[in-house]
């Protein structure tokens, strides 16, 4: 079971209540396609252009907005009931992106929701062999979630 906190620091109302159901959805079909056990904290914010900006300079030494960073506390065999992380979204940057795959917000921030959990879980894709197989577990999951549009 996931427990989900999300906190919107952008100036964009209600957004929480509007995504919730989406988020842990997303959420969810990770836990499925990961075959996790056990319970997961996972925090979840809406941000700014420039709040990200910061965190990605702090947290990753890159000067540049960036659509989602993810935090990881700790990895699923170290503790089946814990805080999983933090993923943070930038809003704007998730909008932008939505126009340009010409594609509903919704999804995007569903990707990204996926994407960022896998990150938590320790998936990266800096190289291929990586890369491939951090793709097909997001790809699982976007199956499993049903949106693609």
């Amino acid at each position: 079971m996931i427990n989900l906190l999300i906190d919107n620091r952008t100036d964009k109302e209600n957004l929480e209540d509007i995504f919730f159901e989406d988020i842990l959805l997303a959420l969810e079909a990770c836990y499925k396609v990961e075959g996790l056990e056990g319970d997961y904290e996972i925090s979840f914010s809406f941000v700014g252009p420039e709040e990200i900006k910061d965190l990605n300079k702090n947290y990753r030494g890159k000067d540049t907005v960036t659509d989602v960073l993810s935090f990881p506390l700790s990895l699923p065999e170290e503790d089946p009931d814990y805080y999983l992380g933090d993923i943070v979204v930038c809003l704007d940057r998730a909008s932008e992106q939505a126009l340009e795959f010409n594609h509903s917000l919704k999804r995007e921030i569903i990707y990204l929701t996926i994407h960022s959990f896998f990150h938590l879980l320790g998936y990266d894709h800096m190289n291929d062999s990586e890369k491939k197989i951090m793709r097909e577990k997001e790809k699982s999951a976007v199956i499993e979630v049903g949106v693609f549009k």
